[in-house]
């Protein structure tokens, strides 16, 4: 899948540590700002357990997971919109990524320089909105120029397009996300061709030390308050910490270096998965004896569309897809003992996929 997530944040908030405990690459992580200059492109592995039960039912040769794509944007400052720091560069970039995963500093140490000298998680966020939201403004007002020229030479569509633009202008000039806005149909076409940076989808990851990482502290208290009207997830996570996992050599060190932290689970296999979610996509699965695979779709893909993931030839010559649900497939053992049971389902070219389908595609070309 082309879509991919993009980090953003002021500098020196642990974005790129974070990216390097996602990726474990090795992107530049140092104490002075701006230190990510180029975006670092990164593609991730999606943790799930139904892949691993799938592979321990079959035994395959191949155990392939899906993937996610993530970019590591340059930290913003005040005056983006303008061009300060490298906030032509930094818009640009965010202009590209699909959903958004925003890093807000809620930690204290003197050790780590704060391009403010403070440390304030709200602060730091309404600084980054406001900044997208001024180029937000310069983009609906620059659209609205020629709508309005449209309007005038009698183009009725371009009529009812004034509208929805103006209202979409009024809500960024209230200073608000243009995520949160309420439109018709026409406006969120409209809004979409624009490509807005505050119309994307956003998660809220807040960099915590470590023994803030289960509960939070003061600063997480007050950052959930100021953004508890957005109906957007919040994650806390310990930049440094999942770094130092990333970089155990063993499955049962981190499963031990977790186990004393309180931890099920590394908090980037949470942020993966809620990045995931945030860009819509679902998983179905083959398996066979050769592989046992997890694709990537977007929620609402009919079965054509997710044969052609596979190869476009399984589109262009889609006949049906035999299909059976994960918890059937698990339960009953095998493919053959699904199929005897009457639960392997026979669907056609209207079947929306559902996530944890294990299908099986006949084409013809």
């Amino acid at each position: 899948m082309a879509l991919k997530c993009g980090i953003v944040g002021l500098p020196n908030v642990g974005k790129s540590t974070l990216f390097n405990a996602l990726t474990s690459a090795k992107a530049l992580a140092a104490n002075y700002p701006f230190a990510t200059k180029e975006p670092n492109l990164g593609i991730i592995t999606v943790p799930d357990e139904r892949l691993d039960k799938l592979a321990e039912i079959v035994v395959p040769q191949k155990v392939q997971p899906t993937t996610v794509e993530i970019l590591d944007i340059a930290g913003l400052i005040k005056g983006a919109s303008k061009g300060e720091g490298l906030g032509n560069q930094f818009l640009a970039n965010i202009r590209e990524v699909d959903a958004i995963v925003h890093v807000v500093r809620c930690f204290d140490n003197d050790n780590v320089i704060h391009v403010d000298n403070s440390v304030d998680p709200v602060r730091d966020k309404e600084i980054i909105d406001m900044e997208l939201i001024l180029k937000d403004i310069e983009t609906v007002e620059k659209r609205l120029e020629k709508l309005k020229k449209n309007a005038k030479a009698g183009e009725k569509s371009a009529v009812k397009l004034v509208e929805q633009g103006q209202a979409i202008l009024a809500h960024l000039e209230n200073e608000k996300p243009a995520r949160t806005v309420e439109l018709e149909d026409e406006g969120m076409e409209l809004m979409e061709e624009m490509m807005l940076l505050t119309s994307k989808p956003i998660l809220y990851a807040c960099n915590v030390d470590e023994n803030s990482v289960i509960s939070g502290n003061e600063h997480t208290v007050r950052f959930m308050e100021c953004v508890k009207d957005e109906k957007a997830e919040v994650i806390f996570i310990c930049a440094g910490t999942e770094a130092d996992i990333a970089e155990l050599d063993t499955k049962e060190d981190r499963e031990l270096f977790l186990e004393e932290m309180g931890l099920t689970e590394p908090g980037v296999n949470r942020l993966i998965l809620s990045c995931y979610k945030l860009l819509n996509l679902i998983t179905y699965f083959t398996a066979g004896e050769k592989e046992v695979r997890a694709w990537t779709i977007e929620r609402g893909t009919l079965a054509p569309g997710a044969a052609g993931v596979i190869h476009t030839d399984f589109e262009k010559g889609f006949i049906r897809a035999e299909v059976i649900k994960y918890n059937d497939f698990v339960t009953l053992g095998s493919e053959a003992a699904a199929k005897a049971a009457g639960k392997m389902g026979v669907e056609g070219k209207t079947y929306e996929v559902i996530d944890g389908d294990i299908m099986h595609f006949l084409f013809n070309v």
